[in-house]
């Protein structure tokens, strides 16, 4: 039995329950039927890796506190990190993958790096 591609129009055969020609036709259909929810995912993604790059180069030069005005002005997003942690001493850790920061002072901000005891 013949089918038509929705992707190509091309006609196929093959099993009598196969929708796709190939599965570049499978691919391309799936990205679209999904391309709003991964469009959303990738602008997250994008502002949370931008965010660990900017504690990153802080970290990596060696400087553990920073100011909120330096983070805003190097892009940092507050309002995006990939979890929070919360001592039992009541510290508020909030982490972009494995760097995190906490407030120290008014609008200081330390930079620590994930250690096993934290999680």
């Amino acid at each position: 039995m013949k089918r038509i591609c929705p992707v190509c129009k091309s006609e196929f055969d093959g099993r009598i329950d196969k929708k796709f020609c190939c599965d570049q036709c499978r691919n391309t259909y799936n990205n679209r039927l999904h391309q709003e929810t991964n469009n959303f995912t990738r602008q997250i993604n994008r502002i949370l890796r931008n965010n660990r790059k900017v504690l990153f180069e802080f970290y990596s030069n060696n400087i553990r506190k920073v100011s909120k005005e330096k983070l805003l002005s190097a892009g940092f997003n507050f309002d995006y990190m990939t979890n929070i942690y919360r001592t039992k001493t009541g510290k508020i850790y909030y982490f972009c993958y494995d760097l995190a920061y906490i407030s120290s002072d008014d609008d200081y901000y330390n930079i620590v790096e994930r250690k096993e005891y934290v999680e």
